[in-house]
């Protein structure tokens, strides 16, 4: 399906972008072939599957590839056991500007070999004319240490594969020229809220929240770029494990409860007939589905696209279908996981003693971040507690629980456990908390520094946290925004508030990740600390 030139000497202006699968593609042109994100096997302890079912693609044709793009080591992005088997070792790998080596160092442990390392928010022209350039997020909570997106340009045509990559802004791709292809985002992608204790009105209600906030999100990305052609895509993933029900944030049903299937507006995986229906609702008419399949060629005028399917609709209706046929042929490879997990001779104590201890002394940062205690309760195959284990963040050790006050507490099989320190995991967001195989309780407002301490259980991994969170300065340029005078960016992560402020009386949340803040005091209402800076604006 590799496009050839109308005449040798000059090549149709057009990219082809077939559809592999939730932030999956296949990006061709006469210049080359770009293969992005390929996902297949299941993920975060097998709880995450792509949807729709991508197992029954010629992937042996999509591997043979000349350029891999991996976005980030989250492992519904990069599917190791699949790029061994499947993808060419000869295809030059496009690697984004990322702090530390991790990426670079998984993919030559599968054997590829050629690598070109790309400058953050630089071009670079590869043979044929083909144009690209990465732009890599690196603060420590974009995904598990850096994120990416991907824009290519051939014969004029450009194409911006932002998958789940949260740029403060697309300035940077906007200035190369106008883009006919945006690839971004839609969908949920976290454990939020849908594990906490709370009763389940409270949750629906966050969960409704949160599903704005994505299309919101979605919107003003999509809004800025103003590309020709918007692929809804990277989500959302399938839960196709029904088992463990008071262990998984489903509820009676397990992990399956969390596919939008039920009608309920509290859902964050919306599925993508979902978000078009809204984005048409809104009076758009350039938005494409991309299935496992789909192939569509993007030319400046024009995007043609061929569906594996009669009819896009009446498939998403019979999404139910799909996905009980697709559980059904999954249920060995599910158990044949579970049965790989328990490592009943771990001492669990003992070797967190031994692998985070050491962590623990070397940081300032994060430990004065997290400010006290957390607290893991382990269980049994009855879902009875075997084990507490206190994470003493203020007098850095680890230790057996006891009856201390907590405000960060989860409880999860201790087999999973077992599996982490078995494995030597070194990012437990990337593998237990995005699982959503626990539940968790929390006092006050959410603490970004648990979770990165949880994602960076490596020398490597916490030494750069720790200078990040050094390094942030004070933002000293403001924005007006209504009656209000605040810096201009966000005291999270930066994002640009003139762009993704919403302002709501006194209250001033940011679009990108929904953090809110109170302005006449400055306090940040969803996280400890990151006051904002404010003050009102005087009437003359």
């Amino acid at each position: 399906m590799t496009l050839a030139p109308t005449t040798p000497s000059r090549p149709d202006p057009v990219i082809r972008i077939i559809g592999t699968g939730h932030a999956g593609m296949r990006i061709e042109t006469p210049a080359g072939s770009i293969l992005c994100d390929p996902w297949v096997n299941p993920a975060y302890f097998a709880s995450w599957f792509p949807f729709p079912d991508n197992s029954t693609l010629d992937w042996r044709r999509l591997g043979d590839c000349d350029y891999l793009y991996v976005s980030h080591l989250h492992r519904d992005h990069f599917d190791a056991e699949h790029l061994r088997r499947f993808v060419r070792k000869t295809a030059t790998v496009l690697l984004p500007e990322y702090p530390t080596s991790e990426l670079e160092d998984e993919l030559r442990a599968l054997g590829f070999r050629t690598f070109l390392r790309t400058r953050s928010n630089e071009p670079a022209t590869l043979d044929g004319g083909l144009t690209i350039m990465i732009q890599s997020l690196v603060s420590p909570t974009d995904g598990p240490i850096g994120d990416s997106s991907l824009w290519v340009e051939y014969g004029g045509v450009r194409l911006l594969n932002q998958n789940d990559a949260r740029p403060r802004d697309l300035a940077e791709f906007a200035r190369l020229g106008p883009v006919h292809a945006h690839l971004l985002q839609f969908s949920g992608a976290i454990w939020y809220p849908m594990v906490y204790q709370l009763p389940e009105a409270a949750k629906r209600a966050l969960g409704k929240q949160k599903r704005e906030r994505q299309f919101d999100r979605t919107l003003r990305y999509i809004r800025e770029l103003d590309a020709a052609w918007v692929f809804p895509i990277a989500g959302p993933p399938c839960f196709l494990d029904d088992e463990s029900p008071s262990l998984a944030a489903g509820g009676r049903q397990g992990l399956w409860a969390n596919n939008d299937l039920f009608g309920d507006e509290g859902n964050i995986f919306p599925d993508q007939q979902a978000f078009i229906d809204h984005y048409h609702g809104l009076g758009y008419r350039n938005g494409v589905i991309l299935l496992p399949g789909t192939t569509a060629s993007v030319t400046p005028e024009s995007c043609v696209v061929e569906q594996p399917v009669r009819d896009v609709r009446q498939f998403f209706a019979a999404k139910e279908d799909h996905l009980r046929a697709f559980r059904e042929r999954q249920r060995p490879v599910i158990a044949a996981a579970k049965a790989r997990w328990r490592h009943p001779e771990m001492d669990v104590l003992a070797e967190l003693k031994r692998r985070v201890e050491p962590l623990l002394a070397q940081s300032e940062q994060i430990v004065a971040g997290i400010g006290g205690p957390v607290r893991f309760d382990l269980t049994g195959d009855a879902d009875e507690v075997v084990e507490s284990v206190l994470f003493d963040f203020p007098a850095r050790t680890v230790r057996a629980a006891s009856d201390e006050k907590v405000r960060y507490r989860f409880r999860t099989p201790r087999w999973l456990v077992e599996e982490l320190l078995f494995s030597g995991e070194v990012d437990w967001v990337n593998s237990l908390f995005l699982s959503c195989r626990f539940t968790a309780a929390r006092i006050g407002r959410y603490n970004e520094y648990v979770y990165t301490f949880f994602k960076c259980l490596s020398e490597e991994r916490l030494q750069y946290a720790e200078a990040w969170y050094a390094g942030q300065t004070a933002d000293n340029e403001d924005t007006t925004i209504g009656d209000w005078v605040v810096q201009r960016h966000c005291p999270h992560l930066k994002a640009n508030l003139q762009r993704f402020a919403k302002l709501d009386g006194d209250v001033l949340t940011c679009q990108m990740h929904g953090w809110k803040f109170d302005l006449p005091t400055g306090r940040c209402l969803t996280s400890a600390g990151h006051p904002i800076r404010a003050r009102r604006v005087r009437s003359q």
